[in-house]
């Protein structure tokens, strides 16, 4: 079973081999937010939710959060599984080449 820590690792391997990265986000005043932000190729910024593959759920603050990032048009995912990160480099890195 993939462990939360496994999704992350390969999350940011896959950013980099796209030539991105992916950076931890640890606010000090802004519960909810995103764990990470993937910074791609092209000036595409993607702001990762990272949970549990089996029961890992959304908080109603992260939700609220999530809300407030896509009005201001912000990219905004939730990634469970090596293949969510897989798709979402994938698909992602593809808008900004």
């Amino acid at each position: 079973m993939e462990l939360e820590r496994d999704v992350e690792q390969a999350l940011t391997r896959y950013a980099h081999e796209v030539g991105g990265m992916c950076v931890k986000f640890n606010p000090d005043s802004k519960r909810g937010m995103p764990d990470r932000i993937v910074l791609l190729p092209g000036g595409v910024v993607v702001w990762v939710e990272l949970k549990r593959p089996k029961g890992g759920s959304v908080s109603a603050v992260q939700k609220h959060r999530h809300k407030q990032l896509h009005a201001l048009g912000q990219i905004v995912v939730v990634c469970r599984t090596k293949e969510d990160a897989r798709r979402i480099i994938e698909t992602y890195a593809a808008t900004g080449a």
